[in-house]
């Protein structure tokens, strides 16, 4: 059975699948089961595309505030970070998705994917003018009010993204819930995805870096230092820090006992669940 894409010939059909991306984000999902169930390659390069133009808009209002080379940089930066994610993850969400009873193939969790980020840079980019306005306005690096600004700048950057990551991946849970054996499975699922594209991407994130440029360092595509180290490793170091040098011994006693006190809890919900009739007969 032909596709509505197919019907409109190549470049019709191309364009009307980056047409019906948007719908996606209402109420109900739009064609969302459709194309999951049935991915063509209309489809996935109508989200590669939609990728690539969104997070770019909005990769350069990253960048812009610093200079306008370093908005450059980012829009090339920013559809790579993504691409790179969906590539590095396809393989693994692909596994979770069969373990797990999501009821998904390699391909539809690939395509599953694509959409979730195609809908991420639809939003991001439906807002990059407002942001790379706040960004033009601002006072610049070395103004009066350029600290405050960078902030501020930085602050609202951060929750665009925010607010795009969780609403893209939101639309998504209905379809896991109804497509997956049971409605855990499917929420598993969901969790499982998330948890991996987040792993996955901060670390990308910190080998790209830097996206919104530092008042006090040089524009420049990527640090002299983007191997050396990892994401995790400048959090850890960083609560070490906070912590005032606490021996890392500390550190997993702690963790050790965190787990133990999350699994007593987890098991008291278990046990206080009320009995089924058959334990309540009597002998």
């Amino acid at each position: 059975m032909k596709s509505p894409e197919d019907e409109c010939g190549r470049v019709g059909g191309l364009v009307a699948a980056v047409l019906a991306l948007p719908g996606m984000l209402r109420p109900g999902g739009g064609e969302a089961g459709k194309w999951i169930e049935g991915p063509t390659w209309k489809r996935v390069v109508a989200c590669l595309v939609v990728v690539v133009m969104g997070a770019a808009a909005f990769g350069y209002s990253l960048g812009l505030w610093r200079a306008g080379l370093m908005g450059g940089y980012v829009a090339v930066k920013l559809p790579m970070l993504v691409m790179l994610t969906v590539v590095t993850n396809g393989l693994l969400n692909g596994l979770l998705a069969q373990l797990l009873g999501s009821g998904f193939g390699f391909r539809q969790t690939v395509q599953a994917q694509l959409m979730s980020f195609a809908l991420f840079a639809l939003i991001t980019g439906a807002l990059s003018p407002v942001t790379a306005a706040m960004a033009w306005c601002a006072p610049g690096p070395g103004e009066q009010g350029g600290q405050q600004a960078y902030q501020i700048i930085l602050l609202t950057q951060t929750l665009v993204i925010a607010y795009a990551g969780v609403t893209s991946c939101r639309r998504f849970l209905p379809l896991l819930e109804r497509a997956a054996e049971t409605a855990a499975a499917g929420r598993r699922v969901f969790f499982a995805w998330l948890a991996g594209n987040l792993f996955v991407g901060a670390q990308l994130s910190w080998n790209l870096r830097p996206f919104f440029g530092q008042p006090g360092r040089p524009v420049e595509f990527l640090r002299a230092d983007w191997n050396r180290s990892s994401f995790y490793e400048a959090i850890w170091r960083n609560v070490a820090s906070l912590a005032g040098g606490v021996d890392a011994g500390v550190w997993w006693a702690l963790v050790g006992f965190g787990g133990l006190v999350l699994a007593s809890l987890r098991n008291a919900r278990v046990t206080s669940f009320p009995l089924t009739e058959t334990d309540n007969e009597k002998p």
